[in-house]
């Protein structure tokens, strides 16, 4: 009977050890994904960075080199630009048209394996080149993103008003 309850100390004693080992593997691993997530969502702030900068600066090769190949540009009352070559020709037809001074207020980032979305705002100005007039510009975002060899890039964006024009 002793050396049964000896056993049976062992076992339980065992038992402990490895579900504290399993907790602690459990919340390393918790860890490292909290921090790879992070690590992901800054890399694509960054991205949101880029694109705010070629908008501001008119830039349309560097909005369009921030597109996947199949990559989706949805201005609001506009075609779709699609492609590298429709994305860059939506661009240069927008930026003849105004030319923007916005900021992008990150909302929301979710990342999920090498797809990601955001939700963003902007505000600033739109200067109306055919006027001169320059306008207040709101808009909200939706931008899904998708990692190609090791880069986010954006694959689809949209977006609209949030204001009506004046």
């Amino acid at each position: 009977m002793k050396k049964i309850a000896i056993a049976a100390l062992a076992l339980c004693i065992m038992v402990s050890c490895n579900e504290k080992e399993n907790k602690e593997t459990v919340d390393n691993t918790t860890q490292k994904v909290e921090i790879m997530q992070k690590e992901e969502k800054q890399k694509i702030e960054n991205l949101l960075g880029e694109y705010q900068k070629s908008l501001n600066t008119s830039d349309a090769k560097l909005a369009q080199s921030l597109y996947t190949k199949d990559g989706i540009f949805m201005p609001t009352e506009a075609p779709s630009g699609i492609g590298p070559e429709g994305i860059l020709k939506s661009y240069e037809y927008v930026f003849s048209q105004i030319q923007l001074n916005i900021e992008f207020f990150i909302e929301e980032i979710e990342v999920e394996g090498n797809m990601a979305f955001a939700v963003t705002t902007s505000k600033g100005t739109t200067l109306i080149h055919a006027t001169g007039d320059t306008i207040p510009e709101a808009n909200r975002e939706l931008f899904v993103f998708e990692k190609v060899d090791g880069e986010w890039k954006i694959a689809r964006y949209m977006f609209n008003k949030t204001e009506p024009r004046k």
